[in-house]
């Protein structure tokens, strides 16, 4: 059988995605050092407002609300025995929303980072972060995910121990994983070095994209970066609803639905197939980027200067390559308020 995602790629040309999990859950009450993943079980009717706020605003496709639910970032709260149940909660509850919303919507199943290093400098050994990532996975199938959605990674290896778990339960899946250190992720991966792990996976992605970073324009570039690998694997674009500032005890995201709505047509033009937003992006900005993408036309790949100025510049000069001459160069204008 064909997979939802696959089926809905195939029949449209772009996808709208969810907005933030946390700003929202924090909006509702989330108290900051609190796991999200325990309102699952404890305020079930809040994580429906979530997903039902992403499918009421026109997203095709929403995460669940199950980001740290995996053994190492539970420990912290004395529940790492419990990833699989509130894996597969979180599913139930976007199962039951996606299924009563009158037309067709995929639930991905958030799998983030385990919060520890890998590799030679680190202390999770591969085995041991693929059991992990397993049992998230597995508690998201049995909730009734449509799609095992990986995002936020930082490190190659983190990235293919993931694939190999969620090859182990049997899941398509997409992942995306954050640039936000001068065009690189933390772990120093550039976009082209990502298209070339994807590419070497036993088990790749359905669609592999950038989300969260440092601003719409950042990840923009990174997409370009994508793009000019010539792959032909679909894109995924879920960046920040613009910079976030520190206002009355809070953290506020300065991006309005209009400059959402600016960034949703840029990442399409770019060459993003499922777009979407992260920190900060509200039902309304969602609104504002699926009314864009359906009535402006498509228009031709922009160039760093046009994303400048529509949504800002570049928080660095480079996009990580060490080619900072041409379409690498920062803009240093003003920022455009929208």
């Amino acid at each position: 059988m064909t997979d939802a995602l696959t089926k809905a790629l195939a029949g449209r040309d772009w996808l709208l995605a969810d907005g933030a999990t946390g700003t929202n859950l924090f909006n509702m009450g989330l108290s900051s050092g609190d796991a999200p993943e325990f309102w699952n079980e404890t305020e079930p009717d809040k994580i429906r407002a979530l997903y039902r706020g992403a499918v009421e605003a026109g997203s095709d496709l929403f995460l669940t609300n199950s980001f740290g639910a995996n053994a190492s970032r539970l420990k912290l709260h004395d529940a790492g025995h419990r990833a699989f149940d509130l894996s597969r909660l979180a599913a139930e509850l976007g199962r039951e929303i996606a299924d009563s919303a009158g037309r067709d919507v995929i639930v991905a199943g958030s799998v983030g980072p385990t919060g520890e290093i890998m590799g030679a400098a680190g202390t999770l050994s591969h085995e041991t972060a693929v059991e992990m990532f397993e049992e998230t996975a597995q508690g998201l199938k049995a909730g009734g995910a449509d799609v095992l959605w990986v995002e936020t990674i930082s490190a190659p290896e983190e990235f293919a121990a993931a694939a190999e778990a969620f090859d182990k339960a049997g899941m398509p899946w997409c992942g995306t994983m954050s640039f936000d250190t001068a065009g690189r992720t933390m772990m120093g991966v550039t976009a082209p070095d990502m298209v070339t792990l994807v590419d070497g996976l036993p088990n790749p992605p359905l669609a592999f994209g950038a989300n969260c970073g440092v601003g719409a324009s950042d990840l923009l570039r990174t997409v370009l970066g994508f793009v000019a690998t010539g792959t032909e694997r679909p894109i995924v674009a879920k960046g920040n609803a613009g910079i976030p500032k520190y206002v009355d005890g809070h953290i506020h995201y300065d991006g309005t639905p209009e400059l959402m709505a600016e960034y949703a047509v840029l990442a399409r033009d770019a060459g993003a197939t499922i777009i979407g937003g992260c920190c900060g992006t509200m039902p309304d900005h969602l609104r504002a980027m699926r009314a864009a993408l359906e009535t402006r036309p498509r228009g031709d790949r922009p160039t760093l200067d046009h994303i400048a100025d529509l949504l800002g510049g570049f928080s660095s000069q480079s996009d990580g390559t060490g080619d900072d001459t041409g379409p690498t160069r920062e803009r240093r204008g003003r920022r455009r308020r929208v």
